[in-house]
């Protein structure tokens, strides 16, 4: 047998985490303009990539594939991002007087709104209020949920359904 010629593995991510890192950081920060929530996504980003490297397809320079596929992945982490962030705004009012999306009454009506929401949640069977809250709230996967839960895959999935559906015909 011939003898290998490329590092292994984790070398060679070594290696491009190093040329990259700060201008992936630069990226996040662009984007979110916090400081803490880039940090987020840098670490999000890079284990996600680590995660998929070996299914990387990279050409015989590696640095010219690799470069567009890590930014493709930060990129897809901010729109994740974006859209739990727009999802949580939608779900929790925001307390206080002049939203600038709202009347003054409007605020109060949502406010009422969430009260009512949590309550209903609060009368769900727990496992059921649990798995939908990780689900719409917190953004969590089912095999996330599972894991919390300690319950199977599908248990989780239909903890989540039928709060859904409880609440659904509550209305």
């Amino acid at each position: 047998m011939g003898t290998q010629s490329k590092p292994p593995l984790p070398r060679l991510f070594e290696i491009a985490f190093k040329q990259l890192d700060r201008e992936i950081l630069r990226f996040l920060y662009r984007y979110t303009n916090s400081r803490e929530d880039a940090l987020d996504l840098f670490q999000e980003t890079w284990l996600r990539a680590y995660r998929a490297y070996p299914t990387f397809k990279a050409r015989p320079n590696a640095a010219d594939g690799f470069r567009p596929w890590i930014f493709r992945i930060a990129a897809n982490v901010c729109r994740n991002h974006a859209r739990d962030a727009a999802r949580r705004r939608r779900v929790i009012a925001p307390g206080g007087k002049g939203h600038p999306d709202r009347p003054e009454g409007a605020a109060r009506g949502a406010t009422h709104g969430v009260q009512s929401l949590k309550q209903k949640i609060s009368q769900l069977p727990e496992k059921q209020g649990r798995a939908l809250a990780m689900r719409k709230f917190e953004g969590m996967d089912y095999p996330e949920i599972a894991a919390a839960l300690k319950c199977s895959l599908e248990s989780a999935r239909a903890n989540v359904h039928q709060a859904l559906k409880k609440l659904r015909s509550e209305k």
